[in-house]
């Protein structure tokens, strides 16, 4: 999703800003719009017709909160970069910010745009990892194999069973989905064992 640009950005911006910078003085709970709107030099209004309430101001911030800053390491195979990569989402996402910052963008999400955006940034840093792996000519699992069998499983921990969140569990997932292409590469028929269409006999 492409950040807004212009005065949009900078009202965004502003009101981010203003957020963080309250929620550290006087706390989430304490927190308004008049009182946002007051620090980031804008009318409630304006608050009010971009985002709707309050919830939905800290989930907007949540999502951009959560944005990757960096692209995944490159160290010079599939295998390495995925264990950076995973190594480091399961860091960030159990760390007790983004906790909240999860909480924050699932809470103001009813028609689940912000849980979608989330996802598109896994879906894009991991995207970043198999298109290197493929420039090397290495075999590459589906984007989806990886969210399911790395992604899911960190962030059902993170939400519903906080525990193995260190950098052992990150590197077992993702031995689990590259043991998986790996199976789904050797079950494949070669061309010679392929079966092919019998001939007739000669009459």
């Amino acid at each position: 999703m492409a950040r807004p640009g212009g005065r949009s950005a900078r009202v965004q911006q502003s009101v981010h800003a203003a957020v963080g910078a309250l929620v550290g003085e006087v706390g989430r709970d304490a927190l308004t719009v008049p009182m946002v709107a007051t620090r980031a030099g804008v009318t409630p209004f304006t608050i009010y017709r971009r985002w709707g309430d309050l919830q939905e101001l800290l989930s907007d911030m949540a999502v951009e909160r959560l944005r990757p800053e960096t692209d995944p390491a490159a160290l010079g195979s599939l295998r390495a970069d995925l264990d950076a990569w995973a190594e480091q989402f399961l860091d960030e996402m159990a760390s007790t910010p983004a906790r909240a910052y999860i909480r924050d963008a699932l809470l103001g999400d009813p028609d689940g745009t912000n849980a979608g955006r989330c996802s598109a940034y896994v879906a894009e840093q991991i995207d970043a990892v198999l298109a290197r792996a493929v420039q090397r000519g290495e075999p590459v699992p589906e984007r989806e194999l990886l969210i399911d069998r790395v992604v899911a499983p960190i962030m059902y921990r993170i939400l519903f069973r906080p525990g193995r969140l260190d950098a052992a569990y990150a590197r077992e997932l993702v031995t689990n989905a590259v043991c998986a292409l790996q199976i789904e590469a050797s079950a494949r028929p070669t061309r010679a064992a392929a079966p092919g269409r019998s001939k007739k006999p000669d009459s």
